[in-house]
């Protein structure tokens, strides 16, 4: 590329008296996102949270590819211990905590004091198993039992948040008052039914090193080349700028796994130009909100909750990304024609060509993508365990990020965030072990809830009262078992939420009563739990944009919504008809599966056109009531599983889309 050349700008852009600056844009992670409210280190207290970040980091991924130590409670319990010395050494009891190189002297008890349970059940493990049950007798083991979950629970509100801490704290006192105090402290402690259930086990085997994979990842300069990809595709388009956002949210939504961060990351860059544009600030936040939330339901990583699913599915995890895709294209889809509308609405341009980056220029950089490619590559051919794969692919970002280092001298590029250095890469295990802080405590007490409701048997309670209340009709089990999710979701992070919605929800479909598959029931489960960061009165990802944006929050929580219909449509269309999921008939022969497959794509795409232009009521020109009315009905008719309602759909969209045409140009002629 010639260093003369005009570029792009990926940084966030400053104030420009309609939209956050830098420090706004700080502010906004510190009050949305919980991991980035920590505590300030500097000079050799730095130095050594540092190297302990690193030390972290590694024994993750040796003790994940070398199984050591050998008995998973150990290797659970250590792990455990780690967390919370990390954890609260980074976290403080509140926000807003500025004081250099300090931790109170009670963060010390606590964190201590919290840390010394697991580690001393890691040193007794082989006595805590032959003892089973009996081991609750000890007051010793009783007291440690209850001092590690509530210096997890106290990491968890500094790190997390409080939402899933209050359905914990109602599950625990249902648990209480229904349950022994023997056998809860030994189901949820000291078994593989609560803390240190599936969430937190799989947590500690493939999550961490993916985790790591993804910071190195983000050091390569990666999400700057998805931006610039976004803008060669779309930026020239009409409101190019809202399309950028939606396309380089799905893709840098691939490794990010949080909604307000990936909202915040792109939403830097993305929501300034859409304002410049002509797009109003609660709808510029609105989208960028929407396209980041969809990333946690983007393949192959799926905010760290694709390895959640082949777990409690039972299913390998390519399968679990393969089975993604459809949904994921749909949803971004859904978003994108939303956009578009309202850019033709609003007579809307794009950003001048020359102003773009070249994609001739762009193309020679495609190396970037490597490490993705080898991952996806040894995954889903199997030629590697998980585990393996990241850690080969943490290598090959390592070598494609030097590489990137020749690329640009030899091009006399100098751009601080492509450069790939030492420092980046102990920058890149200690990022990878602090973000392993939140999400292992999120499992933790996501495994601490599905205990609540293994050991009180509340989900053979709630599966009676759903189907009692729906009287076994499908439809309506699923409505009411969304509005649970939306609620259970809110605030919760992409695996806590799954882990929740797997255990409490999930089961309600996949009822004889029901019906539902149980792969669609899992999908439907983790959709509407992750629609929770967008939907009011708790949508984090949408508050976060509307800050960037200086924009009502509530207005563009909204407004993201609207834009992300798709994803409160197409979790219906795949509970009724399992072919977008590719779950198939017996003995279905490929080329069935095939049309079957690109029907409902079609179907689906159209429905979603029909749906997506009666809520911006426009298409060609201004839709009347009528006529908004009718596309709505065709829509949702293309998106029912039946070729009669399809064809009564077909011609509902098709003949307000041909008189609308007609209209226009009447009008433009006249």
């Amino acid at each position: 590329m010639d260093p003369n050349e005009k570029k792009l700008s990926t940084e966030p852009i400053l104030d420009d008296g309609g939209t956050g600056t830098a420090a706004d844009v700080e502010a906004v992670m510190k009050k949305y996102d919980r991991e980035s409210n920590t505590r300030i280190w500097t000079g050799k207290p730095g130095l050594l949270i540092k190297i302990l970040g690193i030390a972290f980091s590694c024994w993750c991924i040796f003790s994940t590819l070398k199984g050591w130590p050998t008995l998973q409670e150990q290797k659970l319990n250590i792990f455990l211990g780690l967390i919370l010395i990390m954890g609260y050494l980074h976290y403080p009891i509140k926000k807003g905590v500025t004081r250099e190189n300090y931790i109170p002297w009670y963060d010390w008890i606590i964190m201590i004091g919290g840390a010394i349970p697991f580690f001393y059940f890691a040193a007794n493990a082989n006595t805590v198993i032959k003892l089973a049950s009996r081991v609750t007798k000890e007051t010793l083991w009783v007291v440690m039992a209850f001092v590690g979950v509530l210096a997890l629970m106290e990491l968890c509100r500094r790190s997390v948040g409080i939402p899933i801490l209050c359905v914990l704290g109602v599950l625990l006192i249902y648990t209480f008052s229904n349950v022994r105090l023997p056998k809860v402290v030994y189901d949820l402690f000291y078994t593989t039914s609560g803390v240190m259930g599936t969430p937190i086990n799989v947590c500690q085997k493939y999550i961490v090193v993916f985790i790591i994979f993804g910071a190195f990842l983000e050091r390569t300069g990666i999400s700057n080349f998805f931006i610039n990809l976004a803008n060669c595709a779309a930026g020239s388009s009409a409101g190019g700028p809202a399309k950028v956002a939606v396309l380089s949210s799905a893709l840098c939504g691939m490794v990010s796994g949080s909604s307000v961060g990936n909202t915040v990351t792109t939403g830097s860059v993305t929501i300034p130009m859409m304002k410049k544009t002509g797009y109003k600030g609660e709808f510029a936040g609105a989208v960028e909100a929407a396209a980041s939330t969809g990333g946690q339901i983007m393949p192959p990583i799926m905010g760290a909750a694709a390895f959640l699913m082949s777990e409690y599915m039972g299913i390998p995890y390519r399968d679990v990304a393969l089975k993604a895709i459809l949904p994921a294209v749909l949803y971004f889809t859904g978003i994108y024609i939303a956009v578009h509308l309202e850019a033709k609405k609003l007579g809307l341009k794009g950003i001048p060509r020359e102003e773009l980056p070249k994609l001739g220029k762009l193309l020679p950089k495609i190396y970037l993508l490597l490490p993705l490619v080898v991952l996806v590559v040894l995954v889903s051919t199997q030629a590697r365990t998980m585990q393996v794969s990241a850690a080969i692919a943490i290598g090959v970002t390592v070598v494609v990020g030097i590489i990137n280092n020749f690329v640009n001298k030899a091009a006399g590029i100098k751009d601080p965030a492509e450069e790939f250095t030492v420092s980046k890469f102990f920058d890149a295990l200690e990022a990878g072990g602090k973000s392993t802080v939140t999400v292992a405590v999120a499992c933790s007490m996501a495994g601490l809830v599905a205990g609540c409701i293994t050991t009180t048997g509340l989900a053979s309670k709630l599966i009676t009262a759903i189907v009692k209340v729906s009287g076994g009709m499908p439809i309506i089990a699923l409505f009411l078992t969304m509005i649970c999710c939306i609620i259970l979701g809110m605030g919760v992070p992409t695996t806590a939420n799954f882990c929740i919605m797997a255990s409490t929800c999930a089961p309600i479909l996949m009822d004889k009563r029901i019906g539902i598959a149980p792969v669609a029931a899992y999908f439907f489960v983790f959709y509407f739990g992750i629609v929770a960061d967008i939907t009011p009165p708790v949508a984090l990802a949408a508050y976060a944009g509307s800050a960037i944006a200086k924009a009502p929050p509530m207005k563009t929580a909204f407004n993201a919504t609207r834009l992300a219909i798709a994803a409160f449509v197409v979790p219906y269309i795949f509970a009724f008809s399992p072919v977008m999921l590719f779950e198939f008939e017996p003995d279905t022969v490929i080329a069935m599966k095939i049309v079957e497959s690109v029907l409902i794509v079609l179907t689906s795409l159209i429905g979603l056109f029909g749906i997506a232009a009666s809520l911006n009521g426009y298409l060609y020109r201004s839709i009347n009531p009528l006529f908004r009315v009718l596309m709505a009905a065709g829509g949702l008719c293309m998106m029912i599983p039946d070729h009669i309602s399809d064809v009564v759909g077909l011609v509902v969209v098709g003949g307000v889309v041909v008189f609308q045409r007609m209209g226009a140009k009447k009008t433009a002629v006249s």
